[in-house]
């Protein structure tokens, strides 16, 4: 008996499976309340409602005309490469093209349109990398221009994002200028960092992982409530705030040392060694 051949298909975490819809009343449909529970899963693609719930996996996507493109990296030749979403959107069942769906209703196909966002904690900036290949920044030059060939971060690597009024959202750079969809030689679409306004090109619609959108909105909600955990001793502050000779050795009294550990335990500095710590500094130079 041959072998059952298995579908070739990849898949990735996050993307929807097509199914064939159900009639109103059909049994195997799944009830409304079960469907509302399917969209309100973590992976469900979700448009950020304000900068800092853009973060996780990163669908990226430009309002162009006729056809919507997608930011895509092309790991083969490293390279950002503008897709359009149209292209090849073919029903896989009997080969018929699917009815075009509204723009923000779109989810990303295959990996090499997903990006990564990454934030240091209490930054207004973020870091965007490739979620394909072997792990590149979105980086962008002082002339503008656009790659992703670097697999370290730094000032050209750092992106404001700004969400507009109307949901969509524009890129600035650290030389505060604005990432754009730009036509070159050819009827080519290419990515540009140096637009000083935001128009219709430097508008895009994002998208995230609505698990990640509501771990923001939980991390907002605590900072609100002054939910925070207790701060630990900075030891490089207290390196410089204590005495230091002898080849760098903190030469400290037994007294000090039990007010250090208590320090440690509360999480600050003691007015008592904050003290003793002058009148050590005053004996040693008179």
């Amino acid at each position: 008996m041959a072998e059952r051949v298995r579908p070739t298909k990849l898949k990735f975490k996050g993307e929807k499976s097509k199914k064939k819809r159900k009639r109103e009343g059909d049994d195997e449909g799944g009830s409304p309340s079960r469907r509302r529970d399917e969209d309100d899963s973590g992976e469900t693609w979700v448009l950020p409602a304000n900068a800092t719930e853009i973060r996780g996996p990163t669908f990226v996507v430009h309002p162009s005309d006729p056809s919507p493109i997608c930011v895509t990296y092309d790991a083969t030749r490293g390279k950002i490469i503008l897709n359009s979403l149209d292209k090849h959107r073919e029903n896989e069942e009997d080969g018929e093209p699917d009815a075009p769906q509204p723009l923000i209703d779109r989810t990303p196909n295959d990996v090499s349109q997903v990006w990564v966002t990454t934030r240091v904690a209490g930054s207004p900036t973020i870091n965007l990398r490739t979620g394909t290949g072997e792990g590149k920044f979105l980086s962008c030059d002082q002339h503008g221009l656009v790659s992703a060939y670097r697999e370290a971060r730094g000032p050209q690597e750092e992106w404001t994002p700004v969400v507009l009024p109307d949901g969509m959202v524009a890129f600035m750079n650290v030389y505060e200028k604005y990432l754009g969809v730009d036509e070159v030689a050819g009827g080519t679409l290419t990515l540009r960092g140096d637009s000083e306004t935001v128009g219709f090109n430097e508008r895009f619609w994002v998208k995230i992982q609505n698990k990640y959108k509501k771990e923001a909105t939980e991390e907002e909600r605590k900072k609100k409530e002054g939910i925070a955990e207790k701060p630990t001793i900075d030891e490089a502050a207290t390196n410089q705030i204590y005495q230091t000779w002898g080849a760098g050795k903190i030469v400290v009294s037994q007294d000090d040392k039990k007010e250090l550990k208590k320090a440690r335990k509360e999480g600050r500095l003691s007015e008592a060694l904050l003290d003793r710590r002058s009148k050590l500094k005053s004996d040693r130079f008179c």
